[in-house]
C-alpha cells in the first residue's frame, strides 16, 4: 500500500545511475536526430524517450537533464520572437478575467486534489501549473523557481504531454461534435490544451479562423507565466527552513529566460524586420521543444516511474477535464 511518502520523487543525486545496455548510448543521439526531424512530434518524441530509457537507460542521465532544461528555456525564448505584443495584450485584455478565474481555479483545485492524494507539493504544483497556464513552458519556468529536481520534473512534463497527445486528436473531434464555430474552437483549445504545440496542431486540424484564434488565445496567456513564477518563488523561498545560524534572503529569482522571452516579443514587434524571421525562429523553438521532450522522457526510469504512481496522472486527468468543462461552457456564452 503507498504511503503520501511514495508520491515523491527522489532526487537525481540521491538515485542510483539505472544499468543501461550496451547499444544505449546509440540511441541518445539517434533520438535528438530523430526528434529535430520532420517526422517526428512532441508526443512521438517523449513516448521515444521513455521507451529509451525503460527499455535500454539513458547512460549520460546528468547530461542529459541539463540539456533538456537548457533546451526547453532557448525554446521558449525563440517563441518570444513569433509573438506579437499587440496582437497578446489585445487579445490578453478581452479574456482577463476568464484567465485570471480559470488559472487561480486550476491552481486551487490542484492544490487540493493533491493533498487529498497525497502527492509531493513540487510535483503536484507543477501539473497544476502546467495546465493552467502552458504546459511545459510554465513547467520549465515554475520548476527552476522553486527547485524541482529532474525526476520532479519528468513526472509533470510526462503527466502533463501525455494529456497533449490525447487532446491533439480528441479536441478537434468533440469541436467538429459540438458544431463549434472557429472562433469558439480557437478560444477552447487555446485555454484548455496544454501546450503550444498541440494547440496549434489542434486548431490546423479544425480548420477555419480557429489557429489564428487559439494562437493568440494561448500566446496571451502564456503572460502569465511571469506572475505565477514570482509568486511560486517567493512562496517557496519563504517556506523554506534556514539552516540553522544562517540567515537567508528573501527575492524573488525570475528565471532569465522569461525576461529574454518578453524581450524577444518586443523585438517581434518594434524592430523592422524582426517579424520576417518569425517563421522560422518559430519552426527552431518548435524542435528544439521536441528534442527538449525527448531528453525529458529519456531522464525518467522505472525507479523512478514506481516511485510516483498513478497519482500524478488521476491528479492531471482531474485539472484538465475540470479547465476544458468549464471553459467550454463559458465559450458557448460568450463568443460566437
Amino acid at each position: 500500500m503507498e504511503t503520501q511518502t511514495a508520491a515523491r520523487a527522489p532526487r537525481p543525486a540521491d538515485r542510483p545511475v539505472p544499468r543501461t545496455r550496451p547499444f544505449a548510448r546509440f540511441l541518445i543521439p539517434a533520438g535528438i536526430a530523430f526528434s529535430a526531424s520532420p517526422w517526428s512530434s512532441p508526443a512521438t518524441a517523449l513516448a521515444l524517450g521513455i521507451a529509451v530509457a525503460v527499455g535500454a537507460g539513458n547512460p549520460w542521465p546528468r547530461a542529459t537533464a541539463p540539456a533538456s532544461r537548457l533546451s526547453l528555456q532557448v525554446s521558449v525564448v525563440l517563441l518570444g520572437f513569433a509573438m506579437d505584443l499587440h496582437t497578446m495584450l489585445a487579445v490578453g485584455a478581452q479574456g482577463l478575467l476568464f484567465a485570471a478565474g480559470t488559472i487561480a481555479g486550476t491552481l486551487a483545485l490542484g492544490w487540493t486534489v493533491g493533498r487529498l492524494l497525497g502527492i509531493e507539493s513540487r510535483v503536484s504544483l507543477l501539473i497544476a501549473s502546467g495546465t493552467a497556464i502552458c504546459g511545459g513552458s510554465a513547467i520549465a519556468a515554475v520548476g527552476s523557481s522553486i527547485e524541482a529536481s529532474e525526476a520532479q520534473m519528468s513526472v509533470a512534463m510526462g503527466t502533463v504531454f501525455l494529456l497533449n497527445a490525447v487532446a491533439l486528436y480528441l479536441f478537434p473531434w468533440l469541436g467538429h461534435s459540438l458544431a463549434l464555430s472557429p472562433g469558439q474552437f480557437g478560444t477552447w483549445a487555446g485555454v484548455a490544451i496544454h501546450d503550444i504545440s498541440s494547440v496549434v496542431g489542434a486548431a490546423a486540424l479544425y480548420g477555419g479562423g480557429a489557429l489564428v484564434t487559439a494562437t493568440a488565445v494561448k500566446l496571451a496567456r502564456a503572460l502569465w507565466i511571469v506572475p505565477l513564477t514570482a509568486a511560486a518563488a517567493g512562496v517557496h523561498a519563504h517556506s523554506r527552513r534556514p539552516t540553522r545560524g544562517v540567515r537567508r534572503r528573501w527575492r524573488v529569482p525570475v528565471p532569465w529566460f522569461i525576461v529574454l522571452f518578453v524581450f524577444a516579443s518586443m523585438a517581434r514587434t518594434w524592430l523592422p524586420g524582426a517579424g520576417a524571421a518569425a517563421p522560422l525562429l518559430r519552426d527552431v523553438a518548435e524542435k528544439g521543444l521536441t528534442i527538449a521532450l525527448f531528453l525529458i522522457g529519456s531522464g525518467l526510469s522505472l525507479p523512478a516511474i514506481r516511485a510516483v504512481g498513478w497519482r500524478p496522472l488521476l491528479q492531471g486527468l482531474v485539472l484538465w477535464a475540470a479547465i476544458s468543462s468549464v471553459s467550454l461552457w463559458i465559450v458557448l456564452q460568450t463568443v460566437r
